[in-house]
């Protein structure tokens, strides 16, 4: 009987986020996350520089709470992984400069992540190991994109599209906004259209059309959506802010399902995984579970606590490249703010070996 696989302490500190995570062979063991959302709220946005201080002040206390929660000690750490992009250059510096520390200070491997792989893996702490190959939508605040995974730490990940302008997370956010609604524009979103009616303006539906072209078939763009509603917004002043965010909202939920759904029939793929914050929308799950059952389709989606940016999903990542081998990265790794997603090991020379 092999020996067991050590204990991986996550770290993510991408954005607005701090969040460490403890995993072992595929099991959360604990975690835990702070938020300085508040700090942005009045700003409509992250303000860069205060995302960094704030992971300054959070993150040893985080780790500490993460290791409470799973009733361990730091020396019980066996290797540590890090989100080293995409995301906040001075966000990401805070979070790699306290895992070198952490790597350091108990000898242990040090691994950098891609940050959207990582809601990737997020699905397997609670579904298990993602089925070879799958259909991934990954959809986020400044991401939108269709990807096809087989292994995800051993083979590249193949992009079938992307968004092109504004990710879907972008479009919410910015329309609420327009609607009055507060900061972030997801949730205020999703609340606002429970009282709604989602057929009650035409907006559009971009990139779905018949003369989209073949290059575009997955390709995301919530542009002219975005515009679409700030429009509405500004010829109705006065009009009806639920029935506009469920309209909004079910137009995005609509273009996302359709192209994932689209994806899986045409590459024979059986099985959908949805995650990213985007897939906290209650609208999104909704539409993706009624479409997935009538096409025979098996629907994953993390639950909501592992859909918005967690150390956990970090951890993830980091326990799966600690079994498949790969190799820990140099001392003197960086980040890598604008990193794209090819590989869920993000450091040179980290990709795994091929399975043999």
């Amino acid at each position: 009987m092999g020996a067991k696989a050590p204990v991986v302490l996550g770290i993510e500190s991408s954005c607005d986020e701090t969040g460490a995570g403890l995993v072992r062979e595929g099991r959360l063991l604990g975690q835990a996350l702070a938020s300085s959302m508040d700090e942005h709220a009045r700003f409509g946005g992250v303000v860069p520089e205060i995302a960094a201080r704030a992971h300054l002040h959070a993150l040893g206390p985080v780790v500490r709470a993460a290791l409470d929660d799973a009733g361990l000690a730091p020396e019980d750490i066996g290797a540590v992984a890090v989100t080293t992009g995409p995301g906040l250059s001075g966000a990401l510096q805070v979070g790699v400069a306290a895992a070198k520390s952490y790597a350091y200070a108990l000898d242990v491997p040090l691994y950098g992540v891609h940050h959207l792989a990582g809601h990737v893996a997020a699905d397997t702490l609670e579904h298990g190991p993602l089925p070879d190959p799958c259909v991934v939508l990954v959809v986020s605040g400044g991401h939108t994109s269709l990807v096809l995974v087989r292994d995800l730490v051993r083979e590249p990940i193949v992009h079938l599209g992307d968004t092109v302008d504004d990710a879907a997370g972008e479009c919410f956010d910015k329309v609420a906004r327009v609607l009055g609604l507060p900061y972030p524009g997801g949730p205020a979103i999703d609340r606002a259209a429970r009282d709604g009616d989602p057929r009650a303006l035409a907006f559009p539906r971009p990139m779905t059309g018949p003369r989209t072209p073949a290059a575009h078939r997955y390709a995301f763009s919530f542009s002219g959506l975005k515009t679409a509603a700030a429009r509405w917004a500004e010829r109705h002043p006065g009009g009806s802010v639920p029935d506009a965010a469920a309209s909004l909202q079910e137009a995005v939920a609509d273009v996302l399902t359709r192209k994932a759904l689209d994806a899986c029939r045409a590459h024979g793929v059986g099985t959908l995984v949805v995650v990213g914050g985007v897939a906290a929308n209650s609208r999104v799950r909704a539409l993706a579970e009624e479409r997935c059952a009538a096409a025979g389709v098996t629907l994953r989606v993390p639950p909501m606590r592992l859909c918005t940016d967690n150390g956990a999903m970090i951890a993830a990542v980091g326990d799966l490249l600690v079994r498949a081998g790969a190799p820990a990265v140099p001392p003197g790794v960086s980040i890598d703010p604008s990193a794209p997603l090819e590989r869920a090991a993000l450091a040179p020379g980290a990709p795994a070996p091929a399975a043999a």
